[in-house]
């Protein structure tokens, strides 16, 4: 049941997670913006969620960059 793989394996899921989280970053920035006082419940959740993308794309970058992103945030 375990599955082996390789850093380099290891290092192509972990970008594409990255970019997964960056577009679903990006879809539900959108989705803020554009509710805006038309439905202000959807859009709390929406900037939620926006703000749990960003955590996770910032420890997506320290894992692929470890300390270049420490100054930040």
């Amino acid at each position: 049941m375990t599955e082996v793989v390789d850093s380099d394996e290891l290092l192509r899921r972990i970008q594409r997670a990255r970019a997964c989280a960056a577009e679903e970053e990006h879809r539900w920035r959108g989705r803020r913006e554009s509710l805006g006082g038309a439905d202000p419940e959807a859009a709390r959740e929406a900037a939620v969620r926006v703000v749990a993308y960003e955590t996770v794309l910032r420890v997506l970058d320290e894992i692929l960059t470890p300390g270049r992103h420490a100054g930040q945030g």
